[in-house]
């Protein structure tokens, strides 16, 4: 008599097509559950950003540029000059409407920028202290105060020696050396922040913004506290510059969008020769030796065009990092020409003011045609930040 019983069906196996579907819709279903855990609190990506989770520091090098290009404007127009070059009096010939007008533009760019930076403060406080600890975001907090130092130093309206000029130094200079004490007091004491783990080209902003202060500081006559903040830049100047050299970790953790900030290696010596001949008054050898090392430094990096490659395939803010070290090497030449007066100098001043000012020009169409993309959903950048809040 046959058994009733039916007999054992076999054993899945893991290749048939209904159990390949069952794993797709257990993965899906997990990849739903984790996004909704994401939006619920977990850590977000830059797409998940709002407009001012996405905004962060390093959209000041758009005032860094306009304001060093304020500069260079007064620099050529300057009427203490004797004999001046072409380049002076092409500048000069232009209406002072027009300087006027550059200075104006800077300043509100400036202050536009701040308030978006202050309301991020107020309502993504998060996403502010994970850029104090962001081995690259943090540098750039020197930049909004790197620019009104370069917007006092150029500005119509008010002079070096007035009590107004020094008391907005004393307001400008003094959170920079609050981040001073911070940054370089975490290189050489004990901790996750020695210089060799997070060096990378954006440390320099921290040099710049000393000697961008102690030139302002030489302009009013303050020689000691220009001596002192340019002693405090060039001492660190020193070591950064020997680090980066070395090729340590922290330049290797750059992402590509950002290599454009390589260019801050010509802004540091261009900034030292600037600052060291308004302390002594005369474009001395040590001034001319800061400003040769930026001219190499400018030789080596254009000679290597293949480096930036990849930054320049879709527009980002970090393309801003090509105008300023251009801008202050022009000023750098600009007082090198007039000091030595040839016809080397001269054509240095020239062909740097001119390339100076075109990328600049370029710089802004190029952000005008992309002003939709200004705050990319896809910023790599925001997008570390954000994850870095979590961490």
């Amino acid at each position: 008599m046959e058994s009733s019983q039916q007999p054992p069906l076999p054993a899945p196996q893991l290749g048939l097509p209904a159990n390949a579907a069952a794993v797709t819709t257990l993965v899906t279903s997990l990849q739903t559950t984790h996004a909704v855990a994401i939006s619920s609190g977990g850590e977000p990506s830059a797409g998940k950003l709002p407009v001012l989770g996405r905004f962060h520091a390093g959209y000041f090098r758009i005032s860094l540029s306009l304001c060093g290009q304020a500069l260079l404007w007064k620099t050529l127009t300057e009427p203490s000059v004797a004999s001046p070059h072409a380049l002076r009096r092409l500048a000069r010939a232009l209406p002072s409407a027009a300087f006027h007008l550059l200075w104006s533009l800077a300043l509100a760019t400036l202050l536009i920028l701040c308030v978006l930076y202050a309301l991020r403060c107020v309502f993504h406080f998060r996403s502010v202290k994970a850029e104090f600890s962001h081995h690259v975001g943090v540098n750039y907090l020197f930049a909004p105060w790197i620019s009104w130092l370069l917007l006092l130093q150029c500005s119509p309206f008010l002079q070096p020696g007035s009590g107004l000029y020094l008391a907005f130094w004393w307001v400008f200079s003094v959170p920079m050396l609050v981040l001073d004490v911070k940054i370089y007091g975490q290189w050489f004491t004990k901790g996750k922040k020695f210089l060799s783990m997070v060096a990378n080209p954006t440390s320099q902003m921290s040099v710049i913004g000393n000697l961008v202060g102690a030139r302002a500081a030489a302009e009013m006559g303050r020689r000691e506290s220009a001596v002192c903040l340019f002693s405090l830049g060039m001492a660190h100047y020193l070591v950064l510059f020997v680090t980066l050299y070395q090729r340590f970790a922290g330049s290797a953790g750059l992402p590509a969008m950002l290599r454009p900030v390589f260019f801050l290696f010509i802004a540091a010596p261009s900034i030292a020769s600037l600052a060291w001949c308004s302390i002594t008054g005369t474009v001395d050898i040590p001034s001319k030796m800061l400003f040769f090392l930026s001219l190499f430094l400018f030789a080596s990096l254009v000679c290597r065009p293949a480096l930036f490659t990849r930054s320049m395939k879709k527009f980002n803010v970090a393309w801003w990092a090509y105008s300023f070290p251009l801008t202050v090497l022009a000023l750098a030449s600009a007082e090198y020409a007039q000091e030595v007066r040839g016809g080397v100098a001269n054509g240095l001043m020239l062909v740097l003011s001119v390339l100076s000012v075109l990328v600049f020009l370029a710089l802004m169409v190029s952000t005008a045609v992309h002003s939709g993309n200004l705050l990319p959903e896809d910023d790599i950048f925001a997008a570390a930040l954000a994850s870095s809040r979590f961490s």
